[in-house]
């Protein structure tokens, strides 16, 4: 691992945009496209450039050898699940509020992470970002001019879906050996190949006549948002370590409230920016714990 340079600094910044810009892309996609659909075509278009990677780089890709059964389960978990239920839900929820309790998925982990990890268990100083952090999310509910009985469910969705990434990010320890962009293009075809038949039988997206923008937002969605924000996210991984990779979740909600009003002209609401702090403020402290047991 090298020192952090400016290079790094851009290209985590770039990252955090990108994922932060999944958010109102995918609100603008929901004109046209069912959360289905959405999900479909993320994994699809996300899988082209991955694969062309690998391709590239003369990577195996693995999705069907002895151990498929890990690529389709995390596959599942942790791409078609969370997928569909952030675009559902984030039909009635404004997208700034989707980035937000979207950012409570380091907070969930800190969690899983005790009773599933041996080194990661759960201590005083995590144990009050925890709180800290979860507090901005319920206090975020009791915004009633944002999240009202016409869109609890869909807020809650997005949280439960935040829970997926984490299940899958556990799942994906088992096939830790392996090469990143080799397990990434497997479980995206791997999910890809769950989704088709699914969306293809329900919702039968040839019939749709969608929005310009919608559709745009949508590959967007898989090339960007997915696929090469995948890879980058392992190049950063690769040159700086999981430490300095984590801290695109202090960013992600912060760009995705302010992206979603750039775009999307959402509110933001006072209650929207303290629980935003409350947010960043709980995830520093569950990973400054991680550092200070490391250390």
């Amino acid at each position: 691992m090298r020192e952090p340079k400016a290079i790094d600094f851009t290209l985590l910044t770039i990252l955090a945009l990108i994922w932060a810009s999944a958010f109102f892309n995918i609100k603008i996609a929901t004109y046209s496209y069912g959360p289905l659909s959405i999900s479909f075509f993320r994994i699809f278009f996300g899988a082209l450039p991955v694969i062309l990677i690998c391709y590239l780089r003369k990577i195996k890709i693995e999705a069907f050898s002895k151990d498929w059964y890990w690529f389709a389960a995390i596959g599942f978990i942790n791409l078609v699940i969370p997928f569909f239920l952030i675009a559902y839900g984030i039909q009635k929820v404004q997208s700034n509020l989707a980035a937000i309790l979207m950012a409570s998925t380091p907070l969930t982990a800190a969690i899983l992470a005790h009773f599933f990890i041996s080194n990661e268990k759960i201590n005083l100083i995590k144990s009050i970002g925890i709180l800290v952090g979860f507090s901005g999310i319920i206090f975020l509910f009791s915004d009633k001019i944002l999240i009202n009985e016409n869109n609890l469910l869909s807020a809650f969705l997005i949280l439960f879906g935040s829970c997926f990434y984490v299940v899958g990010g556990l799942l994906t320890l088992k096939i830790s050996n392996k090469k990143n962009e080799n397990v990434t293009a497997s479980i995206l075809i791997w999910g890809g190949l769950i989704m088709f038949p699914i969306c293809m039988f329900i919702e039968q997206p040839w019939n749709l006549n969608p929005r310009l923008d919608s559709t745009i937002s949508l590959i967007y969605l898989g090339v960007f948002s997915t696929g090469i924000a995948w890879l980058l996210r392992f190049y950063i991984l690769k040159n700086n370590g999981l430490v300095f990779q984590a801290q695109v979740a202090y960013l992600i909600p912060i760009f995705g409230v302010i992206l979603g009003f750039l775009f999307l002209k959402e509110g933001i609401t006072p209650k929207v920016i303290l629980s935003l702090i409350a947010v960043i403020l709980g995830i520093y402290l569950v990973k400054r714990s991680s550092k200070v047991i490391s250390d």
